[in-house]
């Protein structure tokens, strides 16, 4: 069984409007009650009870509830078997269907109501001497369940939180005009409700049974005050006590007990209220007024309906005033459609409570907030720190640097000045050994001139041989066309065989003869070749050197030039747009010879290579060839040989 179902908390939009419609809160007070009995019947704790048990459950609250029902069908809904409302549906949809839908307000009696429940649920539950002794009646235990129905939270298991328990507690002591010890209260509510957010009614009545906070008050005392917080917040009753009422008819004064609801002022013989002698009926029309003294009453005031004016007389000042207050209230009650005073204040401390506990909440979130804030600002403050730390550092580092670099700046400058006084003296000694160079260059160019004019007497009789060697050929194709001649005519000079035979042999010899010469002129051509070759090869080599002396002075003058730039730029800085003309200390190199001759040479070269394979020469040649040697053999004083100059 959910009990829930038909007991959830307000919503929002009916907390708006303050309340929830009649049938509604009269069904969740009996179903307050309801669970209870139920719970008593639950003995295992299972949410079930046996049918029976039911049956005679729902026919107590038919009695009590004064709701008509068939025992018939009655007996029918519960019959043992799997057919009837409550098998199928269970127990709360009978319940709702069956009892609490059909009760009317009004009709019944909601204190005999109340009594069964807790009739069925004190037999188990409630032990009056639990701890060893009791300080309230059974009646009064009764009575303060009631009050903790009305004040629980409408959620099952039911629970009155600590602020409505200390309410309670402070009625009933204001009742006996004591004041109650809020500090050990609180004590005991932190460590007994802190588990389920409130106490239960069982440790609610043990509390008041235990004279923890009753401790030295008379029972008599205490049920008097019970009986009057009972009437005051389950009754209704917004004020009682005696008054002097005026007669109607009679017009005379008699002290009657009177009774304060919302809706009507009761009046009765004596405070035991059995014997009611009349009531005043209360709406948003009536008014109370205070009345001057007169008739030997004081402290008067009357009630006005829409029907008569009734005169009263309170027995002081404070009590007139504090039952004018009490009807006024009444009256705003009727004016504003409220039927309970208790029910407002009840739906007020419950917003006021949530609305408190949306500020706890709302506090809580703000100092987390403010707690990550101040998290997130000492966490800022260490980076901070850690950054002036590491600025510290690369200050220091920077400093360190800069005199790391002011050292090696100083290094380099010396390093620099050593450097351009080597430089100075490299640069002296290049000169000392240009002069050397351009001595050795001058008498090399005069060696390159008388090999130039030899190449071209060698040249001269390397065209004449060529000339000869032309000769040589034509006779050759002569001498070839010749034997043709003779071949066609062999046949005929048959007979002139062996005289050619011997010009053969003859001619051979001769050419033996003449190879063996043109042998001997190769040899000797070879060998001036090689001559011509070596005086080629060392004026390459002269000129290369010329050429490297050429760079190396060139480069120590490029050095030099550097350096001084650097020494000055070191030294004395340039201003902006300043501009210095450096004078350069080249000298001007050696200018090779024209080398268009060694074209000649490479042709001579080839001619005396065809001059070795040809094996014929003729008069002319051997003549030119042999003035030619003597030429070779017989160098001029003034024109030394290659191998002079070697």
């Amino acid at each position: 069984v959910d009990f829930s179902e038909l007991a959830d908390p307000p919503s929002p939009a009916s907390r708006l409007c303050h309340r929830r419609p009649r049938s509604m809160e009269l069904r969740a007070e009996l179903l307050k009650s309801i669970w209870y009995a139920f719970t008593a019947l639950d003995a295992e704790k299972s949410g079930k009870v046996s049918k029976s048990q039911l049956k005679v459950l729902s026919h107590n609250l038919y009695t009590v509830l004064c709701i008509p029902h068939d025992p018939v069908a009655l007996e029918e809904h519960f019959r043992d078997d799997d057919d009837g409302p409550v098998s199928s549906q269970g127990y709360m949809p009978y319940l709702n269907k069956y009892i609490l839908d059909k009760v009317e307000e009004g009709a019944f009696v909601k204190e005999s109501f109340d009594e069964l429940c807790w009739t069925l649920t004190a037999k188990k539950n409630y032990k009056a001497n639990r701890n060893g002794n009791s300080v309230i009646s059974h009646e009064d235990a009764f009575k303060l369940w009631c009050l903790f129905n009305f004040l629980s939270e409408d959620k099952y298991p039911l629970v009155m939180v600590p602020d409505e328990v200390e309410y309670l507690l402070k009625k009933i002591y204001m009742a006996m005009n004591i004041e109650l010890n809020s500090g050990e209260l609180d004590d005991y509510l932190s460590q007994e409700a802190q588990q389920q957010s409130g106490l239960t009614v069982w440790q609610f009545l043990d509390l008041v049974n235990s004279g923890r906070f009753l401790r030295g008050i008379e029972q008599e005392a205490i049920s008097m005050a019970v009986e009057e917080v009972y009437q005051e917040i389950i009754g209704d009753v917004l004020k009682q006590g005696y008054l002097w009422k005026k007669g109607n008819l009679r017009r005379n004064w008699s002290e009657r007990w009177f009774t304060l609801k919302p809706s009507d002022l009761s009046y009765y013989v004596s405070e035991e209220r059995k014997e009611k002698k009349g009531s005043i009926s209360l709406d948003r029309h009536s008014c109370v007024e205070i009345l001057p003294d007169r008739d030997g009453k004081r402290c008067m005031f009357c009630v006005k309906t829409a029907s008569r004016t009734y005169e009263m007389s309170a027995s002081d000042t404070r009590q007139r005033q504090e039952w004018t207050l009490a009807i006024q209230m009444a009256i705003r009650l009727q004016a504003e459609g409220k039927k309970s005073l208790h029910k407002d204040l009840k739906q007020k401390r419950r917003e006021q409570r949530e609305q408190r506990e949306r500020k706890k909440a709302a506090k809580e979130e703000e100092m987390q907030r403010l707690k990550q804030l101040q998290e997130e600002k000492e966490r800022k403050l260490q980076e901070l720190e850690l950054l002036k730390e590491a600025q510290r550092q690369a200050e220091l580092l920077l400093q360190e640097e800069e005199q790391r670099r002011k050292q090696q700046h100083e290094e380099m400058q010396r390093t620099l000045e050593i450097q351009l006084q080597e430089a100075e003296q490299a640069r002296a000694s290049m000169q000392a050994e240009m002069v050397l160079k351009e001595a050795e260059a001058e008498r090399q160019r005069k060696r390159i001139t008388e090999l130039e004019e030899m190449q071209q007497r060698l040249q001269d009789a390397l065209q004449q041989e060529v000339k000869a060697r032309q000769d040589e050929e034509s006779v050759r194709y002569a001498q070839a066309r010749l034997l043709a001649e003779e071949e066609e005519k062999m046949k005929q000079l048959m007979k002139l065989k062996e005289e050619q035979e011997e010009y053969i042999i003859k001619a051979q010899h001769e050419k033996l003869v003449l190879k063996q010469e043109m042998e001997n002129k190769s040899k000797f051509l070879e060998e001036a070749q090689k001559q011509l070759e070596e005086v080629r090869v060392n004026r390459e080599r002269m000129d290369e050197d010329v050429m490297l002396a050429h760079r190396k002075l060139q480069q120590a003058s490029t050095n030099v030039k550097h350096w001084n730039v650097q020494m000055n730029r070191l030294m004395h800085p340039i201003a902006p747009g300043e501009k210095r003309t450096v004078l350069s200390s080249g000298f001007c190199g050696f200018q090779p010879a024209l080398l268009s001759r060694r074209d000649s040479s490479l042709k001579l070269k080839q001619n005396l290579e065809k001059k070795k394979s040809d094996p014929m020469k003729n008069g002319s040649k051997e003549n030119v060839n042999g003035e030619t040697e003597k030429q070779l053999q017989t160098p001029d004083k003034d024109n030394p040989s290659p191998s002079t100059l070697g």
